[in-house]
C-alpha cells in the first residue's frame, strides 16, 4: 500500500471534520469530495460562494448526501479571516484537518486588502493567519493535522527577505515561486513549534506535480499561457489530488513530512525531500516572526494553547 496508495486506502473519515481552502474547484474540489466520500464532514472554504454552492453540488451527484458545509473566506482580506475563523470558533466543534489549499500562480501585480503582495498574500500569509485563528479548535483534538498545498515551484523559490512584497521590482513568477517556498518553511517552523508544546497535532505539506486546474489562468502574460498548457499536459485532478490526501490521511504520516507524486510531475504519491532552501531553518524562524508582524496574529501563543 505504501508504494501504490490511492484514495481507497483513506482510513474512515467518519466523525471528523475538514476544513479545506479553495475547494470549489481543482485540486481542492477533488480533496473536500474524498474526505467527504470517506464520512468527513467538510467545510468548504471559499471566496466565491456561486462557485462553491455548485462544487458542492457536483460532488453530492458523485456521492450522494455527503456532509458539506460551504462558508465564505477570502484570503486576500485578513478581515475575512477572522470573520471565518470566528464563525467556526462560535460552532466549537474540533477541527481534525486544515488543509490550506487555496492559492494564485504568476498572477498580474495586485495587492490584497490589507497591503501585501498578492500571491504571498494569499498563498502563505492569510493561511498562516487562519491557521492562527483556528488553533484552539485542532490543538484540542489528538491525531489533527494542518497540510499546506506548496508546489515543486518552490525548488526554485528564495526569499526575498529584504523586499518580501516585490516592491522593487515586480515579475510575476518569482513572487510565485517565493509563496511556496514559504509554505514549506511555514510547515517546518509550525511542526518545530507544536512539537515543543507536546501538542498531538502535527504539520504536513504536499504538492500536486502538474495537474489539470485553472491555476497560473488568472495571469495574462504569455508565460501564463505557458504555463498552463504545461498543466493540461500533466495529470488529472484525481491524481493530483492523491499527495495532500495522503499527507492529511495516512496514519503513518509523520509531522513535518512532505508529499508528491514519484515522478515529481505525475505518478503516486510518495514521500519527498524539500530543497535545501525549504529546509533552512533559520529562514524559516524569520518568515515566522515577519508574518507575525505582518498579520498581527500570533501562532501558538500561550493563549491559543488554553
Amino acid at each position: 500500500m505504501a508504494d501504490r496508495w490511492t484514495a481507497d486506502d483513506m482510513p474512515d473519515q467518519t466523525g471528523r471534520t475538514a476544513v479545506v481552502t479553495g475547494s470549489n474547484a481543482g485540486l481542492g474540489l477533488e480533496i473536500a469530495a474524498q474526505l467527504a466520500a470517506h464520512g468527513a464532514r467538510v467545510v468548504m472554504a471559499c471566496r466565491n460562494q456561486t462557485k462553491a454552492a455548485a462544487a458542492a453540488d457536483e460532488i453530492r451527484g458523485r456521492f450522494g448526501d455527503v456532509d458539506l458545509d460551504v462558508r465564505s473566506l477570502d484570503l486576500a482580506d485578513l478581515a475575512s479571516v477572522r470573520r471565518f475563523a470566528g464563525e467556526l470558533l462560535a460552532d466549537g466543534r474540533a477541527i481534525d484537518l486544515l488543509i490550506n489549499n487555496a492559492g494564485l500562480m504568476a498572477v498580474d501585480h495586485e495587492l490584497t486588502a490589507d497591503g501585501f503582495e498578492m500571491q504571498l498574500g494569499v498563498n502563505h500569509l492569510g493561511h498562516f493567519a487562519l491557521t492562527a485563528e483556528l488553533l484552539p479548535l485542532l490543538v484540542r483534538n489528538p491525531g489533527s493535522r494542518i497540510a499546506s498545498m506548496a508546489s515543486m515551484g518552490h525548488r526554485a523559490g528564495r526569499m526575498h527577505f529584504d523586499d518580501l512584497m516585490f516592491e522593487k521590482r515586480y515579475h510575476r513568477w518569482p513572487p510565485y515561486f517565493q509563496s511556496k517556498l514559504a509554505n514549506l518553511l511555514f510547515t517546518a517552523e509550525l511542526q518545530r513549534r507544536l512539537a515543543s508544546t507536546g501538542a498531538q497535532t502535527i504539520a504536513v505539506a504536499a504538492h500536486p506535480g502538474g495537474s489539470h486546474t485553472d491555476l497560473g489562468t488568472e495571469g495574462s502574460g504569455i508565460t501564463n499561457w505557458l504555463g498552463g498548457a504545461f498543466m493540461w499536459m500533466g495529470q488529472e485532478t484525481d491524481r493530483g489530488a492523491l499527495p495532500m490526501l495522503r499527507a492529511a490521511t495516512d496514519p503513518d504520516v509523520e509531522g513535518g513530512q512532505y508529499y508528491g507524486p514519484h515522478l515529481l510531475v505525475v505518478g503516486r504519491p510518495v514521500l519527498e525531500r524539500p530543497s535545501r532552501h525549504a529546509r533552512n531553518a533559520g529562514d524559516a524562524r524569520r518568515l515566522w516572526t515577519m508574518s507575525e508582524e505582518l498579520t498581527g496574529v500570533e501562532v501558538l501563543s500561550e493563549a491559543a494553547l488554553v
